[in-house]
Protein backbone atom coordinates (compact mmCIF):
# COMPACT_ATOMS: atom_id res chain seq x y z
CA UNK A 1 0.00 0.00 0.00
CA UNK A 2 0.91 3.51 -0.57
CA UNK A 3 0.70 6.26 2.18
CA UNK A 4 -0.32 9.66 0.61
CA UNK A 5 0.56 12.51 2.73
CA UNK A 6 -1.33 15.71 1.79
CA UNK A 7 0.33 18.36 3.76
CA UNK A 8 -2.64 21.14 4.57
CA UNK A 9 -0.27 24.17 5.06
CA UNK A 10 0.31 23.73 1.91
CA UNK A 11 -2.59 25.18 0.45
CA UNK A 12 -5.86 23.59 -1.07
CA UNK A 13 -6.96 22.44 2.21
CA UNK A 14 -10.92 21.79 1.43
CA UNK A 15 -9.73 19.53 -1.61
CA UNK A 16 -7.38 17.69 0.54
CA UNK A 17 -9.68 17.16 3.34
CA UNK A 18 -12.33 16.31 0.69
CA UNK A 19 -10.25 13.63 -0.66
CA UNK A 20 -9.32 12.37 2.51
CA UNK A 21 -13.45 12.08 3.15
CA UNK A 22 -13.69 9.96 0.19
CA UNK A 23 -11.20 7.06 1.67
CA UNK A 24 -13.02 6.84 4.86
CA UNK A 25 -16.55 6.99 3.01
CA UNK A 26 -14.54 3.93 0.64
CA UNK A 27 -13.76 1.61 3.95
CA UNK A 28 -10.01 2.67 3.77
CA UNK A 29 -8.10 4.10 6.40
CA UNK A 30 -7.01 8.51 7.42
CA UNK A 31 -4.63 9.79 9.92
CA UNK A 32 -5.29 13.14 10.98
CA UNK A 33 -4.60 15.85 13.39
CA UNK A 34 -6.52 16.49 16.76
CA UNK A 35 -6.29 19.21 19.41
CA UNK A 36 -4.55 16.15 21.40
CA UNK A 37 -2.72 13.48 19.06
CA UNK A 38 -3.21 12.37 15.60
CA UNK A 39 -5.50 10.07 15.60
CA UNK A 40 -6.22 7.19 12.69
CA UNK A 41 -9.77 7.36 11.19
CA UNK A 42 -12.05 5.00 9.70
CA UNK A 43 -15.89 4.92 9.52
CA UNK A 44 -17.17 3.82 12.90
CA UNK A 45 -20.27 2.51 11.69
CA UNK A 46 -18.51 -0.19 9.40
CA UNK A 47 -17.42 -2.90 11.34
CA UNK A 48 -14.38 -3.93 8.17
CA UNK A 49 -13.38 -0.35 8.38
CA UNK A 50 -12.72 -1.07 12.41
CA UNK A 51 -10.62 -4.10 11.68
CA UNK A 52 -8.62 -2.09 9.34
CA UNK A 53 -7.67 -0.04 12.14
CA UNK A 54 -7.06 -2.60 14.68
CA UNK A 55 -4.79 -4.49 11.68
CA UNK A 56 -2.38 -1.66 10.46
CA UNK A 57 -1.76 -0.62 14.72
CA UNK A 58 -1.26 -4.34 15.70
CA UNK A 59 -3.90 -3.16 18.08
CA UNK A 60 -5.84 -6.38 20.65
CA UNK A 61 -9.19 -6.71 18.90
CA UNK A 62 -10.48 -5.85 22.81
CA UNK A 63 -9.49 -2.63 23.26
CA UNK A 64 -12.33 -0.11 22.04
CA UNK A 65 -12.18 2.64 19.68
CA UNK A 66 -13.42 6.20 20.38
CA UNK A 67 -15.74 7.58 17.67
CA UNK A 68 -15.79 10.95 16.45
CA UNK A 69 -18.05 13.50 16.16
CA UNK A 70 -18.19 16.91 14.35
CA UNK A 71 -21.92 17.88 15.73
CA UNK A 72 -24.19 16.74 18.61
CA UNK A 73 -26.93 15.55 16.52
CA UNK A 74 -24.61 12.51 15.37
CA UNK A 75 -24.54 11.48 18.63
CA UNK A 76 -28.07 10.17 18.71
CA UNK A 77 -26.56 7.28 16.20
CA UNK A 78 -24.61 5.86 18.76
CA UNK A 79 -25.78 6.70 21.72
CA UNK A 80 -28.84 4.62 23.30
CA UNK A 81 -29.86 6.99 26.01
CA UNK A 82 -27.45 10.53 27.40
CA UNK A 83 -27.74 11.12 31.17
CA UNK A 84 -28.02 14.37 32.69
CA UNK A 85 -24.21 14.46 33.98
CA UNK A 86 -23.78 13.64 30.57
CA UNK A 87 -25.41 16.69 29.01
CA UNK A 88 -23.60 18.92 31.34
CA UNK A 89 -20.22 17.83 30.88
CA UNK A 90 -20.81 18.18 26.94
CA UNK A 91 -22.15 21.50 27.19
CA UNK A 92 -19.07 22.53 29.33
CA UNK A 93 -16.50 20.23 27.77
CA UNK A 94 -17.43 19.85 23.89
CA UNK A 95 -15.83 20.20 21.52
CA UNK A 96 -12.70 19.71 22.82
CA UNK A 97 -10.49 16.84 24.63
CA UNK A 98 -13.34 14.71 26.85
CA UNK A 99 -14.21 10.89 25.37
CA UNK A 100 -17.56 9.95 27.10
CA UNK A 101 -18.78 6.41 27.55
CA UNK A 102 -22.30 5.38 26.53
CA UNK A 103 -24.89 2.74 26.02
CA UNK A 104 -24.46 1.98 22.45
CA UNK A 105 -26.55 1.61 19.82
CA UNK A 106 -28.04 -1.56 17.31
CA UNK A 107 -25.96 0.59 14.75
CA UNK A 108 -22.01 0.38 16.22
CA UNK A 109 -20.46 -2.64 15.28
CA UNK A 110 -19.14 -4.53 18.37
CA UNK A 111 -15.97 -4.42 16.18
CA UNK A 112 -15.49 -0.29 16.87
CA UNK A 113 -16.54 -1.23 20.80
CA UNK A 114 -14.24 -3.95 21.41
CA UNK A 115 -16.73 -6.13 22.17
CA UNK A 116 -18.32 -4.11 24.55
CA UNK A 117 -22.29 -2.84 25.01
CA UNK A 118 -20.77 0.57 25.52
CA UNK A 119 -19.25 3.28 23.02
CA UNK A 120 -16.96 6.05 23.98
CA UNK A 121 -17.37 9.38 21.32
CA UNK A 122 -16.01 12.38 21.12
CA UNK A 123 -16.31 15.56 19.38
CA UNK A 124 -12.97 17.19 18.98
CA UNK A 125 -12.12 21.11 19.04
CA UNK A 126 -9.70 20.59 16.17
CA UNK A 127 -11.02 22.45 12.85
CA UNK A 128 -9.34 19.54 10.44
CA UNK A 129 -10.77 17.01 12.43
CA UNK A 130 -14.38 18.20 12.42
CA UNK A 131 -14.09 18.90 8.62
CA UNK A 132 -12.80 16.28 7.65
CA UNK A 133 -15.43 14.11 10.20
CA UNK A 134 -18.06 16.31 8.56
CA UNK A 135 -17.22 15.86 4.87
CA UNK A 136 -17.15 11.81 6.09
CA UNK A 137 -20.57 11.95 6.60
CA UNK A 138 -19.82 9.35 9.17
CA UNK A 139 -18.79 9.32 12.99
CA UNK A 140 -15.05 8.21 12.61
CA UNK A 141 -13.51 5.69 14.99
CA UNK A 142 -9.95 7.27 15.86
CA UNK A 143 -7.51 6.15 18.22
CA UNK A 144 -3.76 7.39 18.47
CA UNK A 145 -2.03 7.13 14.97
CA UNK A 146 0.69 4.46 15.73
CA UNK A 147 1.80 1.35 16.01
CA UNK A 148 0.14 -0.73 19.12
CA UNK A 149 1.79 0.27 22.19
CA UNK A 150 4.07 2.96 20.98
CA UNK A 151 4.24 6.59 22.27
CA UNK A 152 1.22 8.11 20.72
CA UNK A 153 2.04 10.79 17.37
CA UNK A 154 1.97 14.75 18.05
CA UNK A 155 3.41 15.50 14.54
CA UNK A 156 2.73 13.51 11.03
CA UNK A 157 6.12 12.12 11.04
CA UNK A 158 5.76 10.35 13.91
CA UNK A 159 2.69 8.95 11.94
CA UNK A 160 4.37 8.29 8.95
CA UNK A 161 7.25 6.57 10.65
CA UNK A 162 5.07 4.05 12.35
CA UNK A 163 2.13 3.23 9.76
CA UNK A 164 3.99 4.38 6.37
CA UNK A 165 2.63 1.38 3.93
CA UNK A 166 -0.15 0.12 6.65
CA UNK A 167 -2.40 2.99 5.62
CA UNK A 168 -3.83 5.10 2.85
CA UNK A 169 -3.26 8.50 3.65
CA UNK A 170 -2.11 10.63 6.26
CA UNK A 171 -3.51 14.67 6.90
CA UNK A 172 -0.39 16.78 8.12
CA UNK A 173 -1.64 19.86 9.82
CA UNK A 174 1.33 20.19 11.46
CA UNK A 175 2.10 19.76 15.31
CA UNK A 176 -1.46 19.41 17.79
CA UNK A 177 -1.73 21.16 20.53
CA UNK A 178 -2.24 19.15 24.06
CA UNK A 179 -0.17 16.16 23.38
CA UNK A 180 -1.88 13.95 25.20
CA UNK A 181 -4.83 11.63 24.64
CA UNK A 182 -8.22 12.86 25.50
CA UNK A 183 -9.38 12.84 29.52
CA UNK A 184 -12.30 9.91 29.40
CA UNK A 185 -15.37 9.72 31.56
CA UNK A 186 -17.89 6.41 31.59
CA UNK A 187 -21.27 7.81 32.41
CA UNK A 188 -23.37 4.60 32.21
CA UNK A 189 -23.26 4.15 35.92
CA UNK A 190 -25.05 6.36 38.83
CA UNK A 191 -21.58 8.60 39.68
CA UNK A 192 -19.14 9.66 36.48
CA UNK A 193 -16.23 7.62 36.52
CA UNK A 194 -12.98 8.54 35.25
CA UNK A 195 -11.00 5.81 33.38
CA UNK A 196 -8.23 7.73 31.77
CA UNK A 197 -7.11 11.05 33.06
CA UNK A 198 -6.43 13.66 30.40
CA UNK A 199 -6.37 17.51 30.18
CA UNK A 200 -10.21 17.69 31.46
CA UNK A 201 -9.42 17.10 35.07
CA UNK A 202 -11.34 15.74 38.22
CA UNK A 203 -11.49 19.12 39.44
CA UNK A 204 -12.75 20.39 36.11
CA UNK A 205 -15.46 17.46 35.51
CA UNK A 206 -16.91 17.91 39.37
CA UNK A 207 -17.26 21.56 39.22
CA UNK A 208 -19.48 20.79 36.43
CA UNK A 209 -21.38 17.89 37.48
CA UNK A 210 -20.32 16.97 41.66
CA UNK A 211 -18.84 14.08 42.49
CA UNK A 212 -16.67 12.13 39.65
CA UNK A 213 -14.86 9.08 40.60
CA UNK A 214 -11.50 7.22 39.24
CA UNK A 215 -11.05 4.43 38.34
CA UNK A 216 -8.51 1.70 39.84
CA UNK A 217 -7.02 1.37 37.21
CA UNK A 218 -5.73 4.91 36.73
CA UNK A 219 -2.81 4.55 39.29
CA UNK A 220 -1.96 0.78 39.25
CA UNK A 221 -1.08 -1.91 36.92
CA UNK A 222 -4.09 -3.32 34.20
CA UNK A 223 -5.31 -6.61 35.45
CA UNK A 224 -4.29 -8.76 32.73
CA UNK A 225 -7.54 -10.76 32.98
CA UNK A 226 -9.98 -8.02 32.63
CA UNK A 227 -11.50 -6.42 29.82
CA UNK A 228 -10.93 -2.50 29.02
CA UNK A 229 -13.79 -0.28 29.51
CA UNK A 230 -11.37 2.17 27.24
CA UNK A 231 -8.56 2.91 25.26
CA UNK A 232 -5.31 2.63 27.34
CA UNK A 233 -6.41 0.56 30.52
CA UNK A 234 -4.99 -2.86 29.88
CA UNK A 235 -2.04 -2.89 27.61
CA UNK A 236 1.31 -1.13 27.74
CA UNK A 237 0.83 2.13 26.07
CA UNK A 238 2.84 4.86 25.04
CA UNK A 239 6.42 2.62 25.75
CA UNK A 240 9.87 3.66 23.93
CA UNK A 241 11.91 0.90 22.94
CA UNK A 242 14.28 1.59 25.68
CA UNK A 243 14.29 0.68 29.65
CA UNK A 244 12.28 3.13 31.24
CA UNK A 245 12.54 3.61 35.27
CA UNK A 246 10.75 6.72 37.20
CA UNK A 247 12.10 7.97 39.79
CA UNK A 248 10.09 9.34 42.41
CA UNK A 249 10.47 11.22 45.84
CA UNK A 250 12.18 14.63 46.89
CA UNK A 251 13.35 16.44 44.37
CA UNK A 252 17.13 16.23 45.53
CA UNK A 253 16.87 12.69 46.45
CA UNK A 254 15.51 12.22 42.80
CA UNK A 255 18.14 13.76 40.77
CA UNK A 256 21.26 12.34 42.74
CA UNK A 257 19.40 8.30 42.31
CA UNK A 258 19.55 9.15 38.96
CA UNK A 259 23.37 10.43 39.02
CA UNK A 260 23.96 7.05 40.41
CA UNK A 261 22.55 5.06 37.58
CA UNK A 262 23.30 6.82 34.58
CA UNK A 263 27.15 7.26 35.86
CA UNK A 264 27.01 3.54 36.20
CA UNK A 265 25.46 2.87 32.99
CA UNK A 266 27.74 5.37 31.19
CA UNK A 267 31.02 3.47 32.82
CA UNK A 268 29.81 0.43 31.49
CA UNK A 269 29.47 1.83 28.38
CA UNK A 270 25.44 1.47 27.80
CA UNK A 271 23.71 3.60 26.52
CA UNK A 272 21.05 6.16 28.81
CA UNK A 273 19.34 9.33 29.09
CA UNK A 274 17.19 11.57 31.46
CA UNK A 275 13.86 12.96 31.18
CA UNK A 276 14.18 16.37 33.22
CA UNK A 277 12.92 19.33 33.84
CA UNK A 278 14.30 22.81 32.69
CA UNK A 279 14.32 23.39 36.32
CA UNK A 280 16.83 20.54 36.99
CA UNK A 281 18.71 20.11 33.93
CA UNK A 282 21.95 21.47 35.05
CA UNK A 283 21.94 18.94 38.25
CA UNK A 284 22.59 16.36 36.33
CA UNK A 285 25.43 14.30 34.99
CA UNK A 286 24.06 11.95 32.28
CA UNK A 287 25.34 13.58 28.63
CA UNK A 288 22.43 12.85 27.01
CA UNK A 289 19.79 14.62 28.59
CA UNK A 290 16.34 15.86 27.76
CA UNK A 291 13.92 18.56 29.66
CA UNK A 292 10.68 17.66 28.87
CA UNK A 293 9.23 20.90 29.72
CA UNK A 294 8.85 23.02 32.87
CA UNK A 295 7.25 22.81 36.38
CA UNK A 296 5.83 25.64 36.27
CA UNK A 297 4.03 25.25 32.58
CA UNK A 298 2.81 21.32 33.05
CA UNK A 299 0.87 22.11 29.47
CA UNK A 300 4.62 22.22 28.38
CA UNK A 301 5.44 18.73 29.68
CA UNK A 302 2.14 17.38 28.48
CA UNK A 303 3.18 18.27 25.03
CA UNK A 304 6.14 16.94 24.98
CA UNK A 305 6.59 13.83 26.61
CA UNK A 306 5.72 11.78 23.52
CA UNK A 307 8.34 13.54 21.34
CA UNK A 308 10.92 13.06 23.84
CA UNK A 309 10.25 9.46 24.15
CA UNK A 310 11.00 9.11 20.59
CA UNK A 311 13.87 10.84 20.11
CA UNK A 312 15.39 7.98 22.60
CA UNK A 313 14.15 5.48 20.17
CA UNK A 314 16.37 7.00 17.31
CA UNK A 315 19.09 7.28 19.10
CA UNK A 316 19.31 3.48 20.26
CA UNK A 317 19.51 4.49 23.79
CA UNK A 318 19.25 1.36 26.25
CA UNK A 319 17.68 2.81 29.86
CA UNK A 320 15.88 5.87 30.62
CA UNK A 321 15.48 7.59 33.75
CA UNK A 322 12.51 10.10 34.39
CA UNK A 323 11.65 12.54 36.87
CA UNK A 324 8.15 12.35 38.10
CA UNK A 325 5.59 15.28 37.82
CA UNK A 326 2.90 14.71 40.23
CA UNK A 327 2.10 18.64 40.75
CA UNK A 328 -0.67 20.43 39.01
CA UNK A 329 -3.98 19.49 37.32
CA UNK A 330 -2.02 17.87 34.12
CA UNK A 331 0.02 15.84 36.55
CA UNK A 332 -2.18 13.08 37.47
CA UNK A 333 -2.36 12.64 33.28
CA UNK A 334 0.93 13.03 32.53
CA UNK A 335 2.09 10.36 35.07
CA UNK A 336 -0.87 8.04 33.61
CA UNK A 337 1.25 7.73 30.53
CA UNK A 338 4.39 7.99 31.97
CA UNK A 339 4.33 5.07 34.22
CA UNK A 340 2.37 2.74 31.34
CA UNK A 341 4.79 3.71 29.18
CA UNK A 342 7.24 2.67 32.15
CA UNK A 343 5.57 -0.87 32.45
CA UNK A 344 5.01 0.39 36.27
CA UNK A 345 8.86 0.24 37.05
CA UNK A 346 9.93 2.96 39.49
CA UNK A 347 11.54 3.55 41.89
CA UNK A 348 10.99 5.31 45.19
CA UNK A 349 13.68 7.49 46.74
Amino acid sequence: MITEVLCLMDGQEAEKIARAARIIQKGGLVAFPTETVYGLGADALHEEAAAKIYAAKGRPSDNPLIAHIADREQLDGLAASVPACAVKLMDAFWPGPLTLIFQKTEAVPYGTTGGLDTVAVRMPSHETARALIRAAGVPVAAPSANTSGRPSPTTAAHVWEDLNGKINCILDGGPVGIGLESTIIDVTGEVPVILRPGYISREMAEAVVGIVDIDRAVEGPPDPQAAPKAPGMKYRHYAPKAELTIVTGGQQDVIDQINRLTDEKEEAGIPCGVICTEESRDQYRCRNLKAVGSRLRPETIAHNLYGVLREFDEEDTAFIYSESFEEGQLGQAIMNRLKKAAGYHIIQV
